[in-house]
């Protein structure tokens, strides 16, 4: 994983509200912690590479109401107690295979904080090897879970799980071998065809969505997809589909994009999990591949309202950034392809007398982020996304500014 900016390392500190991928501790020394106190630390560690990955704030205190919102930082013999030499060495004494963790010490708003990033396991999940107190006991794999508590898995299905994990991973570190050898003795380019197969379901999906809803032909058709490096048309069975995108929706149920009501209602395909509802004009796919696609018809012959997009772009980009990191993908880089058709003279809607006007047909884009980016800065990536869009409809800067602010007021939260 590469070193996050410190833009992301302030939004997490400042998130405020603990997780399946985030703890918090008050400010403290390493070298002063009793053994129990470094081996509760292992023990959050050891749940979060076998869960998804993710951090653990040191010099994040609780309020009165027992949040984590109570920023003092941490010391500067406080911080530099946490020399990663001994802390890995302690921690990795207590744990089989050894955590992947690196530990960061940024300076945000003028105070010092600790912050362990996790990465998830690889291969096979991490078991504890060696009793401490009553934090860790030897031979239990301890899971992170959504009301943030790291304790050991004791359901079949957690345990289950772990499992699927763990093959997932073998089986896409035995694919990536294979294609080096493949193209090594060019027998085939890495990930040859993989594209096109990924366009086919796109297609398909768009086209499977014209037939049903029948959108005007000139209506602006605004997609979205996610598309892994890699084509494997089973790497996820259709009951993680649904698992992982409820999760996302729990996270941040007030987002605007999904709601409860649509994850239940969202039905199984031979391929995907999809969402169409019955009156609006918009659908979303999550394929057994990870492809992720979602694709909406807006109304023809009006202006694009742009604090609605605004919204949606900031809810769409966290969404995702959870969902993948649901999926096991904090680290891997999918491209995020965006596209908005049938768009030339339409007008945006920007809260002056001198709304925007697109003056080409298709607006397109690609980039890349990683699960772990999009989630720790998901109202950054979202209001890029924003920007980019707002670009082609020639808004100044101090329109999309304003569109940002609106968007602020109607309470996104974040």
């Amino acid at each position: 994983m590469e070193a996050l900016s410190l833009e992301l390392l302030k939004s997490i500190v400042r998130r405020g509200i603990e997780s399946d991928e985030l703890d918090y501790k008050a400010a403290q020394s390493w070298t002063e912690l009793p053994k129990s106190g470094r081996g509760k630390i292992v023990r959050h560690l050891i749940a979060l590479a076998n869960t998804k990955g993710g951090y653990l704030v040191i010099g994040v205190g609780e309020d009165r109401a027992g949040k984590p919102a109570v920023y003092t930082g941490v010391t500067d013999e406080q911080s530099a107690s946490f020399d990663p030499t001994p802390v890995g060495s302690f921690v990795n004494r207590c744990v089989e295979p050894p955590i992947n963790f690196t530990i960061e010490r940024p300076l945000i708003d003028g105070k010092r904080y600790v912050i362990f990033i996790v990465r998830p396991f690889t291969s096979l999940p991490h078991v504890c090897c060696n009793s401490v107190d009553t934090e860790l006991t030897m031979g239990v794999f301890y899971i992170r879970t959504p009301e943030a508590s790291s304790r050991p898995a004791v359901r079949a299905v957690e345990i289950q799980q772990l499992l699927q994990r763990a093959m997932r991973n073998q089986r896409e570190q035995l694919a990536r071998v294979l294609r080096g050898i493949l193209y090594e003795t060019g027998a085939a380019a890495p990930g040859s065809g993989d594209e096109n197969r990924f366009n086919d379901s796109i297609a398909r999906a768009a086209e499977f969505f014209r037939h049903r809803r029948h959108p005007v032909r000139e209506a602006p058709i605004m997609q979205l997809a996610v598309i892994p490096a890699r084509w494997d048309p089973e790497l996820f069975d259709l009951s993680t589909l649904r698992r992982a995108a409820a999760a996302a929706w729990r996270w941040n149920p007030d987002g605007g994009f999904f709601s409860e009501a649509g994850i239940e209602s969202a039905y199984f395909t031979n391929v995907s999990l999809r969402f169409m509802p019955d009156e609006d004009s918009w659908m979303w796919q999550l394929f057994k591949s990870g492809l992720f696609h979602c694709i909406i018809a807006l109304p023809p012959g009006k202006s694009i309202d742009g604090v609605r997009l605004g919204l949606w772009c900031v809810g769409i980009a966290q969404f995702l950034g959870r969902l993948y990191s649901e999926l096991g993908w904090q680290e891997e880089q999918p491209l995020i392809r965006f596209e908005l058709s049938n768009v030339e003279n339409v007008g945006f809607e920007c809260g002056d007398d001198r709304p925007g006007v697109c003056r080409i047909g298709k607006i397109e884009f690609e980039f890349r982020r990683s699960a772990a980016d999009l989630t720790a800065g998901g109202k950054a990536h979202g209001e890029k996304l924003f920007r980019n869009i707002c670009e082609r409809f020639n808004l100044e800067d101090h329109q999309i500014s304003g569109l940002l602010a609106e968007c602020g007021k109607r309470g996104f939260s974040l």
